[in-house]
């Protein structure tokens, strides 16, 4: 390897970090098209989820908690988006048009599953879609807390699924309507600060035009 894996590995982090073009990349890192394509080579072989979650499990235990958690929290996030094709959706309920994403993090708000698809996608089916990946990948949760899009007194139905077919209990963190503004709620604010994080990365957002 003509370069090595440091410099490779920090000229990704690089682009990662500023959000730039790969081709924008500065002359004093490595060469943009060689660690394109070991970015390219190490996302095929799934690399990155890899140390992604090695990372976490470091951090839980560093956190004196279980690598393997027992519950989570979940939430969408409908955000605009002008291309796409057939990702591209209208959310009726936020009024966006464009993608939603879905992500189910531990109780310290770290990452576990994130899925991308168009905004159209109602918030029950998206979370059917979380739920079965981490029947095998997470077998040890059993408590989600979920906001009312989710689940409320209109429709209960993801309720009784998630119970009686993967013996998942799923928990509504409900608003208090008589607050106006502004809430911080237990639990949902890890998944929400999360959330806000991902908004606020040009990388990421750009990494959402791909399929998921």
């Amino acid at each position: 390897m003509k370069h090595g894996h440091r410099l490779i590995i920090d000229t990704i982090l690089y682009v990662l970090v500023s959000g730039c073009a790969w081709r924008l990349v500065p002359h004093d890192l490595a060469p943009w098209h060689a660690v394109y394509r070991w970015f390219r080579y190490w996302s095929a072989l799934g690399v990155w989820d890899d140390i992604h979650d090695v990372l976490r499990d470091q951090v839980r235990q560093a956190d004196g908690r279980d690598p393997a958690p027992t519950a989570a929290v979940l939430d969408s996030q409908s955000a605009k988006s002008a291309c796409g094709g057939e990702q591209i959706g209208y959310d009726a309920g936020k009024r966006v048009r464009g993608r939603k994403r879905h992500l189910l993090v531990d109780t310290n708000g770290l990452l576990l599953v994130c899925m991308v698809h168009s905004a159209s996608v109602q918030d029950r089916a998206g979370a059917r879609l979380v739920l079965h990946s981490i029947d095998q990948q997470y077998p040890t949760i059993g408590l989600i807390w979920v906001d009312g899009g989710y689940a409320n007194s209109v429709d209960a139905s993801l309720i009784d699924w998630a119970d009686h077919e993967l013996g998942i209990k799923l928990e509504v963190v409900k608003r208090n309507d008589d607050i106006k503004g502004f809430q911080l709620l237990p639990r949902r604010w890890v998944v929400e600060r999360t959330l806000c994080a991902t908004r606020r990365s040009c990388a990421v957002r750009r990494w959402e035009s791909k399929e998921v």
